[in-house]
């Protein structure tokens, strides 16, 4: 009887049937991938404080300060200024060696990276100790680039709370060693889409991570005991 039932079922919902199987199965890849991302790195998340005292004797290579927003006049915004100012903290308490600027530089009227390493400097962060990465075009690039551009091998990240889990699982499956400090210094505006968009960004990223697809690093690198710009 079922059988019969099942044969006389149309076309028109037999398709929903499919199509909600695999929304489904969308749903669930998402699920997973987040949960896996934020499960395995949260236990990597700490405070300033405590990084200053767990890496007091063996401090990390660099801080890595994933970019976002400029205005026009070159200030940072809000979201990114606080990134900077945890970053520089971390710095000044002796938890990293350097600061990795990674930001966006892909026109010539808008520059983050520049920025950011303006603004550490402003803070009293010594210019050469501030790296610049101006291909740090997404939080994946950011990561590679300070692993295979940079040769980072152990890193503490400063970014927002909703961001930090992504960017340090990378940073994992890249083979690096990492730390990641929370930099929410309050809201801020558009938090619930950047938190939206988050959601499937991790879900790309978890698999760009296991994978560990290269990204295009121009063929430069830099060490960290030296001073350099990248494009």
């Amino acid at each position: 009887m079922a059988r019969d039932h099942s044969r006389r079922l149309s076309p028109v919902v037999r398709c929903l049937r499919a199509l909600a199987c695999v929304v489904l199965a969308a749903l669930a890849v998402v699920v997973v991938a987040n949960g896996v991302t934020v499960a395995t790195t949260r236990g990597q998340v700490h405070t300033v404080p405590q990084l200053a005292d767990e890496l007091a004797e063996a401090p990390a290579d660099a801080v890595v300060v994933l970019g976002a927003s400029v205005y026009a006049n070159g200030r940072p915004s809000d979201i990114l200024a606080d990134r900077l100012e945890v970053a520089v903290d971390l710095y000044k308490a002796g938890a990293a060696r350097a600061i990795i600027c990674s930001g966006d530089n892909r026109s010539s009227h808008y520059d983050e990276s520049d920025a950011m390493k303006a603004y550490c400097v402003s803070l009293g962060v010594p210019s050469e100790d501030v790296y610049v990465d101006h291909a740090g075009v997404t939080t994946y690039d950011s990561m590679y680039r300070a692993r295979y551009v940079f040769g980072a091998e152990r890193i503490v990240v400063a970014t927002q709370a909703y961001h930090l889990y992504r960017a340090m699982f990378i940073a994992d499956q890249l083979g690096m060693e990492v730390w990641g400090v929370p930099t929410d210094k309050g809201a801020y505006h558009n938090q619930v889409s950047y938190s939206l968009r988050e959601v499937m960004a991790r879900t790309k990223d978890f698999f760009a991570a296991l994978l560990q697809l290269p990204v295009d690093t121009g063929g430069d690198a830099v060490s960290l005991a030296e001073s350099g710009d990248l494009t």
